[in-house]
């Protein structure tokens, strides 16, 4: 069970390298937002399964991000991110506490690079 929000970014990334889109799924509420690919959004915990199915079809292999400090809205809502070791610019997404104890994420954009002027 995911019993603190960075407990997610782990799990992400075991499921992930075990090619396991159902067990990605899971980590996300029913009505998730995912910006990803990027410039698209991705709607729905179905439609987030189905799109890692087609990138972990290609057996990817992703490594473990160091955590910055989670912001805390209330106990139920907190802000994870990582400075991604892929140059991708930032990973962030908001969690949600569910009644378990579990989090989940409902929003989640997985990659954005700063806009450069």
């Amino acid at each position: 069970m995911e019993e603190t929000p960075e407990d997610i970014t782990a799990l992400f990334v075991q499921f992930s390298n075990d090619g396991d889109a159902d067990a990605v799924a899971s980590l996300y509420d029913e009505d998730a937002t995912m910006g990803y690919p990027a410039g698209q959004v991705t709607q729905g915990r179905e439609a987030i399964r189905e799109l890692w199915a087609q990138v972990l079809a290609h057996r990817p292999t992703f490594a473990a991000e160091d955590p910055l400090p989670t912001l805390y809205y209330g106990e139920d809502l907190a802000l994870t991110s990582t400075a991604p070791r892929d140059g991708a610019g930032a990973r962030a997404q908001v969690v949600r506490k569910q009644a378990d104890g579990s989090w989940v994420r409902i929003i989640d954009m997985p990659e954005f690079a700063p806009v450069e002027e």
